[in-house]
């Protein structure tokens, strides 16, 4: 049986939507071919183990995690990967696992700091490398690489948060050139935090202001007029791709809210029921239409623009893209990925006719595949190099 370790939670915003996404996806892993081990990481980015972790009553009250887990660090021992006791005299091992599935979401975790300590150890892990991670996080960047790409984005504008304070004149011109109203984001964040529409100078500096706490980058696009907001997931890697159905999720905003993803909807709950039939093959669920009512040219752009975004940023079992769709023009733009997202997308698989314990299989058989492929390669060479040099100190270059 394969031991797989889910790893949630960490020092982000967005610490409470993991754990919520987390616990979900264990309570349907395949339970005769995958056996769970929880990996906690606090917000003080304490990592703990324990069976009761599983359970979302775990988390109600934070000082009590350590009275139903065991504080541990994830290293390689013995060519084994290992969960070590991390205080006392003699460190101990609590559990071994073969393969890591990282459920986070946010800066700090999901923006590849966590994927490259696994790399560095040398675990396979679900999801996106290291790379894929960090541009994913990143809403400038990952714009960047789209439009290099031929994947069509928004016009936006972006700037760090010291050069507003020192010109603050130059980059509300440069705002204004995209026409009122405009979104402003923190570059890095996920789950809509710290998101606001401005549609005066009075609001954008306010949104600025608001965005600034979060992050010291920010982005500023332009508004889609004729605006429906969609969803697409992609599950795979970049050999194989699969699209789900295209969801629009209904909101009453100006744009999707961290209350509108979370807040009394499906996403909100570890529940055993992923999701409701609407009838002739439609789910309504988590407040998505799927499928979504779009024009046939306009759901063709969506899947080619959702495969080839996905190769471009490097991205890895599963991802879901936002969509922003002109419906009067018959235009799409690729609004950002997010490639650990929460419940993990399943509803827009169900929704398709895939479970979701065959979801997390297929994420699960992916990982292991890519590492397998990936042992195959160069990744070193057997010559020392050193061996040439004199002394302790190297050698000296001569001036």
């Amino acid at each position: 049986m394969i031991k797989v370790g889910v790893i949630f939670g960490g020092e982000t915003v967005e610490h409470e939507v993991s754990i919520i996404t987390a616990v979900q996806a264990m309570s349907f892993m395949d339970t005769k071919k995958y056996e769970v081990v929880p990996i906690y990481i606090d917000k003080k980015r304490n990592w703990w183990t324990g069976e009761a972790l599983k359970e979302m009553t775990a988390y109600k009250n934070p000082e009590t995690i350590k009275d139903v887990a065991k504080e541990v660090v994830l290293t390689k021992k013995d060519d084994k990967f290992v969960l070590m006791t991390k205080k006392g005299l003699f460190n101990k091992v609590v559990s071994h696992i073969d393969i890591a599935f990282p459920i986070v979401h946010g800066k700090g975790v999901e923006d590849g700091s966590l994927s490259g300590y696994l790399e560095t150890i040398g675990i396979p892990y679900v999801g996106p490398s290291m790379l894929g991670a960090s541009v994913g996080q990143d809403k400038v960047v990952q714009k960047q690489i789209m439009a290099a790409s031929g994947v069509p984005v928004v016009e936006y504008t972006w700037f760090y948060d010291h050069e507003y304070q020192s010109d603050e004149e130059k980059i509300v011109k440069d705002i204004k050139k995209l026409g009122f109203p405009v979104i402003v984001k923190p570059a890095r964040l996920g789950s809509s935090v710290g998101i606001n529409v401005a549609k005066t100078i009075d609001e954008l500096k306010e949104a600025i202001d608001e965005a600034i706490k979060y992050d010291q980058k920010i982005v500023v696009e332009a508004m889609v007029h004729n605006l429906k907001e969609v969803d697409c997931a992609v599950v795979g890697n970049y050999e194989h791709m699969e699209c789900s159905l295209i969801g629009e999720m209904l909101t009453d905003n100006d744009f999707l809210t961290f209350e509108d993803k979370y807040i009394g909807s499906g996403e909100s709950g570890a529940k055993k029921t992923p999701a409701k039939s609407g009838g002739a093959g439609k789910v309504q669920t988590s407040g998505f239409k799927i499928p979504a009512d779009l024009d046939k040219k306009v759901e063709e752009d969506i899947y080619k623009y959702s495969k080839e975004a996905f190769r471009c940023l490097n991205l890895s079992g599963v991802t879901r893209f936002d969509f922003l769709v002109d419906e009067k023009n018959k235009k799409v733009y690729v609004n950002e990925p997010n490639t650990i997202p929460g419940c993990l997308a399943f509803f827009f698989y169900t929704a398709k006719g895939k479970k979701y314990p065959k979801l997390l299989d297929e994420m699960i058989t992916t990982a292991i595949k890519d590492y397998k492929d990936g042992k195959k390669k160069v990744t070193s060479f057997d010559s020392n190099i050193l061996s040439t040099y004199n002394g302790s100190k190297g050698s000296k270059a001569k001036m």
